[in-house]
């Protein structure tokens, strides 16, 4: 795995050198500062409800979050190479239960692509999909452990053809290779057929990846990514991921976002796995 990672860095490195060198002076004193563009964007939201001696009933409910979405981007005549980061943490209390997380996402995704005169233009992506804290399942007041940093940890690194179907919608497809890696919790890597406990699980396979970036209004964004991936040696294992949101700013700092998570993915769970979010809260442009 660490090779694999290894080869696609120093792949994007050797042909952003070679575009460089080739780079006549004249062109070089036109071109701009800095290729790269960065942008982060903060959110933060809460809300809170206490009650004392409310005839109608009801507990206290305490909830928080907060999110740092990311872009950085190098755009040249020859490429574009992207990094699009992710940081999502949220929790709640309800009446005496401990405080419980309800949300808690890191993932980075970067991707070299070729400027091409074609409809399709070659790729190469590397993706790490975790989390930052150990979650649990509860049952009552009983409480139990099933993941934590790093465990699972997903890595992806494809190659393939990426098209712009549209202003709004762009889609790629390629070979790609997927590591599942855990340290405790064995579930999602372990393959039952064999007596051996797998805590590293390889899958080489088939992905698609279509991002939708929609402005429905001026104050309106829809963004989605649909994610699919084929192994090749267990079909029947293939992952579909869903992650939509709808953005409404109704000031320069306060959104309302919606967003709706679907995940069938058997290393998981053999259930279709949902989750849904609105929340009202302050965001931020940090550069």
């Amino acid at each position: 795995m660490n090779s694999i990672c290894r080869y696609v860095l120093l792949s994007a490195t050797i042909l952003l050198a070679q575009e460089e060198e080739a780079q006549t002076p004249e062109t070089q004193t036109s071109m701009p500062a800095s290729l790269w563009t960065h942008q982060l964007v903060a959110d933060l939201t809460a809300n809170q409800v206490a009650l004392k001696d409310w005839a109608a009933g009801g507990d206290d409910a305490f909830a928080w979050g907060f999110s740092f979405n990311g872009t950085s981007q190098r755009d040249t005549e020859a490429n574009v190479w992207a990094t699009f980061y992710k940081f999502a943490f949220a929790q709640n209390k309800l009446g005496d239960q401990d405080i419980r997380k309800t949300v808690d996402r890191i993932e980075v995704e970067s991707a070299l692509t070729m400027k091409l005169a074609f409809i399709v233009a070659p790729y190469v992506k590397t993706t790490v999909k975790t989390q930052a804290f150990r979650g649990h399942i509860y049952d009552g007041d009983t409480k139990t452990a099933v993941s934590d940093l790093f465990d699972p940890a997903y890595f992806t690194q494809s190659a393939g053809a990426a098209a712009q179907l549209s202003e709004q919608v762009s889609t790629r497809l390629g070979a790609a290779l997927r590591q599942i890696m855990t340290r405790d919790f064995n579930g999602y890597s372990d393959d039952d057929v064999t007596t051996k406990i797998e805590q590293l699980r390889w899958d080489g396979g088939v992905e698609s990846v279509t991002d939708v970036n929609w402005p429905l209004a001026d104050n309106i964004l829809m963004t989605s990514k649909l994610e699919i991936f084929v192994p090749l040696n267990e079909l029947g294992d293939r992952s579909i991921g869903h992650d939509a949101t709808l953005t409404v700013k109704l000031s320069d700092h306060i959104n309302l976002n919606m967003n709706l998570q679907l995940l069938d993915d058997p290393t998981a769970s053999d259930e279709l796995q949902l989750k849904q979010t609105i929340a009202f809260g302050v965001s931020y442009n940090l550069f």
